[in-house]
């Protein structure tokens, strides 16, 4: 491992992200995005409630309590950019999602779900649920798009204008939701100590509990057939090799640390990498082959807000509640 980038910024670290070209994008909650390298872009008035990369990989699209949605960029001759992408007076954008492969672009503002086509300023649709949004998903392919709400989630063709939602239902509250990468499963977390999940294809559910605290970060690795979530004192794996996903099977627990727990996961899509970010400001990585865990950040502090591993695994990124932040590079396979 070698020696870590510490930054501090003087606002809450709301996202993190590594663009195409393995650059690195902070939002934070005084309204910034500052990419690696120190350009600063000022995107909204008020705070960075959301963030994800843009379709294009290029700059981070992040939502404001200022009602704006707004495209940052650090351009390659040194500069920067920010483009309005959409405003929405008075509300909160507090939920966004992409797409690489369609181009879509989704966002949030209390009980609607607007969506956007990076190639067509024009094109313009909105869905509108029966409860306040908390978070959304694009499917692999980018076509069909996942709302997480009270109750369930909502499944929407994303370009179809006129339509009823498929509902998959589950009492209680749902806050965080990832497709699998071959689309066949939708995961959510729930306000609850335990996530849900469906098998798309026949909508049957799943009940994967036993979580001393709410998972609220989840994200797929090694093409889908690991999962690993927060909620836990290590970080927490779900099998999803096989027709029925983690239908039957038992989770494995890795870090694990009594003194504790983990707020934050990230992972390399097609790696068998994963990162976790500890409420008490630590930061790990591991290579699930081998479960060898490599410390990032071994001072303790503020809890974890943000988290992101480069597609490739050799970079790690975070972010804290206090502004505190870093950049590190791992020996990765």
């Amino acid at each position: 491992m070698q020696d870590a980038a510490r930054l501090s910024f003087d606002a809450y670290v709301t996202a993190v992200s590594f663009d195409a070209a393995g650059r690195t994008a902070f939002a934070l909650g005084d309204g910034t995005v500052r990419f690696e390298g120190g350009s600063l872009v000022v995107a909204h008035e008020g705070a960075v409630l959301t963030a994800a990369p843009h379709p294009s990989g290029e700059g981070l699209i992040t939502g404001g309590d200022d009602g704006r949605l707004v495209w940052s960029r650090s351009m390659s001759d040194g500069g920067t950019g920010a483009e309005e992408l959409a405003r929405l007076p008075g509300r909160w954008i507090d939920a966004v999602a992409t797409s690489p492969v369609s181009g879509l672009i989704a966002f949030a503002a209390g009980r609607e779900v607007h969506i956007r086509d990076s190639a067509d300023p024009a094109f313009s649709r909105v869905f509108t649920h029966e409860k306040s949004v908390a978070d959304l998903a694009f499917e692999p392919k980018g076509r069909r798009l996942a709302a997480a709400t009270y109750g369930g989630v909502w499944l929407w063709y994303a370009r179809i204008e006129t339509q009823q939602p498929l509902k998959l239902s589950w009492a209680g509250s749902h806050i965080a939701i990832a497709w699998s990468p071959d689309g066949r499963f939708l995961i959510s977390a729930m306000q609850e100590n335990q996530l849900h999940g469906w098998r798309v294809a026949d909508e049957k559910t799943m009940r994967m509990g036993g979580y001393p605290a709410k998972p609220k970060s989840l994200v797929f690795l090694n093409k889908g057939a690991l999962m690993a979530t927060s909620g836990a004192n290590g970080a927490v794996i779900w099998p999803f090799s096989g027709g029925g996903g983690p239908m039957g099977k038992q989770a494995a627990e890795v870090g694990y640390d009594e003194a504790a727990m983990v707020v934050r996961v990230a992972a390399a899509p097609a790696r068998n990498w994963i990162a976790a970010g500890l409420d008490d400001g630590r930061v790990w990585a591991c290579d699930l082959a081998g479960q060898k865990i490599i410390p990032l950040k071994l001072e303790p502090g503020a809890p974890v807000t943000a988290l992101a591993m480069s597609p490739d695994a050799k970079r790690v990124a975070w972010g804290c509640e206090d502004g505190a932040a870093g950049v590190v590079e791992i020996a990765a396979a």
